[in-house]
């Protein structure tokens, strides 16, 4: 049974499924919550990196001055409508 995997009329079955269950009119809107949300996290990671190597390479005496700069902003997503706003640790956030 499981020697074949998923045949085409396997993703078909699932496909009506999900569309019996949540309905043609809020595919639509879970794909683009998902697209914003998968764009969110892409963004963030690509923060984290880029943050890591900053820090990684600065020598000891420019950390100290580093952490006196304006603090970071979060792009938010296209289409997003919150504003940005601090969060505990000083950085930005939306």
């Amino acid at each position: 049974m499981l020697r074949n995997g998923l045949e085409p009329w396997h993703l078909l079955i699932v496909a009506i499924v999900i569309i019996l269950l949540f309905g043609s009119k809020k595919l639509p809107e879970a794909a683009r919550g998902l697209g914003k949300s998968m764009r969110i996290l892409k963004s963030e990671a690509k923060a984290m990196k880029d943050d890591g190597t900053a820090q990684s390479t600065a020598p000891a005496e420019d950390a100290s001055s580093s952490a006196a700069e304006a603090p970071r902003v979060i792009q938010s997503a296209p289409g997003e409508t919150a504003t940005a706003r601090p969060t505990t640790d000083g950085h930005t956030a939306h």
